[in-house]
C-alpha cells in the first residue's frame, strides 16, 4: 500500500477524505500537511489558530507537518515551499499527495502540474461526488464543524461562527454550493469519526479583513472570520 500525505486545512473536505481513506487499500495516510500564515500563526485562509490545529491532529492521532508562509505569498513562493516539503516527505517514503478537491478543474490541473514536476502521485477521493450528497454524508457520518470564514461577497457576518449542519445548508442562498467549493465559506472540524475526543474551544470575536493582490492594489474581496479560542 502506498504511503500518502493528506493536504489538511482542518476543514470538512479534508476530514471527509481521511474518513473515506481510513479503510482504503489504495493509500495509507501517514502525515497531514497544513500551510500556516506565519505572521499570525493561523491556518492559511481559514484563520484558525495553530494551537487548535495541534489539538485537532492530536485527537486524530496522525503526525502533522506545517509549511510556514508569509501573509500573502507569491505563487512562486508557495510552489517552492510546497515542493521542498513534498520532496522531503518523499525521501521518507511518502510519494502520494491526497487533496479534497471536488469539482474545480483548474485547481485539480494546477495541482497535477506542480506535483508532476517532482514525480509525486495524486489522489482525489471526493472528485465529482455531488456536493449536495457529500454535505449530507458528512453530517450523517457524525462530524461536527464550525464555519470559521465566509466570503462577504456571498454571505454576511451572521453565517460566520455557525455550526455546519443542515440548518446552515438550508439557509444558504440557492446559488451557493453546499460544500463551499467556490470558496464561499471555510470550516473547522472539531469532532467526529476518528477523533479520540472533541476539540474544546469557545467562539471569539468576528473580524472583517480584506485581501489585496499586491501592496496598494484594489481589494480582491473581504472576508468575515470567527475566531475560535482554545479552552485550556
Amino acid at each position: 500500500m502506498k504511503k500518502a500525505v493528506l493536504h489538511w486545512s482542518g476543514g470538512k473536505d479534508a476530514a471527509f477524505c481521511l474518513y473515506m481513506l481510513r479503510n482504503s487499500k489504495q493509500v495509507k495516510i501517514e502525515k497531514l500537511l497544513t500551510t500556516i500564515s506565519e505572521p499570525y500563526n493561523r491556518i492559511s485562509m481559514h484563520g484558525v489558530r495553530s494551537e487548535l490545529l495541534d489539538k485537532q491532529v492530536e485527537s486524530l492521532g496522525i503526525p502533522l507537518e506545517k509549511i510556514a508562509l508569509t501573509e500573502m505569498p507569491s505563487m512562486d513562493d508557495y510552489e517552492t515551499a510546497l515542493k521542498n516539503k513534498l520532496i522531503e516527505l518523499k525521501m521518507k517514503g511518502l510519494n502520494v499527495s491526497v487533496f479534497g478537491d471536488i469539482f474545480l478543474e483548474d485547481i485539480k490541473s494546477y495541482r497535477e502540474r506542480i506535483l508532476s514536476e517532482i514525480n509525486v502521485g495524486l489522489v482525489f477521493p471526493l472528485w465529482h461526488i455531488h456536493t449536495t450528497k457529500l454535505s449530507k454524508e458528512f453530517i450523517t457520518a457524525g462530524f461536527k464543524a464550525k464555519v470559521v470564514c465566509v466570503d462577504a461577497r456571498y454571505l454576511d457576518k451572521d453565517f460566520a461562527g455557525l455550526d455546519y449542519n443542515m440548518d446552515f445548508i438550508n439557509a444558504l442562498p440557492k446559488n451557493l454550493d453546499p460544500c463551499g467549493e467556490n470558496g464561499e465559506f471555510h470550516t473547522f472540524v472539531y469532532a467526529g469519526p476518528g477523533f479520540q475526543k472533541p476539540v474544546d474551544f469557545m467562539p471569539g470575536e468576528k473580524v472583517y479583513r480584506e485581501y489585496k493582490m499586491a501592496a496598494g492594489s484594489i481589494p480582491v474581496s473581504g472576508f468575515w472570520f470567527c475566531d475560535l479560542i482554545p479552552n485550556k
